[in-house]
């Protein structure tokens, strides 16, 4: 079980609930399919608790709209609009890797196919941006803003997905390359969700400034740290990202560094067409003994610190400063 820090307990029933009304009450299977995804339900319909996700993303949000001083409520369905985007683009990844399982269940396409989960992930993004246009309480100019920076984060989602999937056939990626991937496959959305809680929550946009680059160095940190843990962590499958041939910072690193007989038995494994699990067990040995994982957790606390310091120049109250930090801490520093 994960300890999250106390603000996800604290906006996690209001989401919830604004969540399922935006789904609605249709019980056709295109529906279900949704519930199923957010973990609403089994497979056979039967309603189901605890197999949602953390809710990271509207989070973030929610405790940025309030620690510039605006109502966590006007958000909500911003929030929501994230978290609904969020889940399209893991309905299609799932799809693109084909993978079996997420959140310890079967995934949607393994139970209903790849045409329906294809569908039923384009109907989650379509709900994404009729939640946002549930928001009440500021101007329309501000909910049109918001909507186009859901829109512009969807994009570059779209385009660091792209670069993700032609990047396991490449051996020539650079970590400029890999950062650039990043930036759009996992930082654009973390930066999009602070981006727009500070959006409706002031006026001032020095702050709202600070907080778009606070989400983004949070998504950048966030996804180093998750490679990481797919190779070294304790409870994830060790080896799954590099039999995907995934250009995660630790392969990308390793394949920039490494010289001679390491380089020439990396780049052997990597040019084989399934890479089995012997073979993966040998790249994290190659790995461990370049300081890959070393390098890594530097460069995600590089960006750690960079996001700390967006948020001390920016003169918060100090309980929300407090709540962001431990937000950031857990993002940053989880062990899973």
């Amino acid at each position: 079980m994960v300890n999250l820090p106390l603000a996800f307990e604290r906006y996690r029933s209001e989401l919830s609930e604004e969540l399922r009304s935006i789904i609605g009450e249709d019980s056709s299977p295109f529906y279900q399919m949704m519930r199923y995804h957010l973990g609403w339900l089994d497979r056979d319909g039967y309603p189901q608790e605890g197999m949602g996700g953390k809710m990271l993303r509207p989070t973030l949000c929610l405790l940025t709209c309030e620690a510039v001083g605006g109502g966590y409520h006007l958000a909500i369905p911003a929030a929501c609009a994230v978290e609904l985007v969020h889940n399209f683009t893991l309905i299609h990844d799932d799809i693109e890797d084909d993978s079996l399982e997420r959140r310890h269940r079967p995934t949607l396409w393994s139970i209903w196919g790849k045409p329906q989960a294809i569908n039923a992930g384009d109907g989650m993004y379509a709900v994404a941006h009729l939640a946002m246009l549930r928001t009440k309480g500021v101007s329309q100019e501000k909910v049109t803003r918001a909507n186009l920076l859901l829109d512009e984060a969807c994009l570059r989602l779209c385009e660091g997905q792209y670069l993700d999937i032609h990047y396991e056939g490449r051996l020539d990626i650079s970590i400029e390359d890999y950062l650039e991937m990043v930036r759009r496959k996992t930082a654009a959305l973390f930066e999009c969700s602070t981006h727009i809680g500070a959006i409706l929550g002031t006026e001032d946009e020095s702050l709202v400034e600070r907080f778009r680059c606070f989400g983004e160095r949070i998504g950048l940190a966030y996804q180093i740290r998750d490679d990481v843990l797919g190779i070294w962590g304790e409870k994830r499958a060790k080896d799954t990202d590099i039999r995907k041939r995934k250009k995660t910072l630790p392969v990308v690193y390793a394949l920039e560094r490494a010289r001679g007989a390491e380089r020439e038995k990396l780049l052997e494994i990597y040019r084989q067409e399934v890479i089995n699990e012997g073979d993966a067990k040998e790249v994290i040995r190659i790995l461990s003994q370049l300081g890959a994982e070393g390098y890594a957790q530097e460069m995600a606390g590089n960006y750690y610190q960079e996001a700390l310091s967006e948020l001390e120049m920016a003169n918060l109250p100090p309980k929300a400063c407090e709540e962001l930090m431990e937000v950031t801490d857990f993002l940053v520093k989880r062990e899973h």
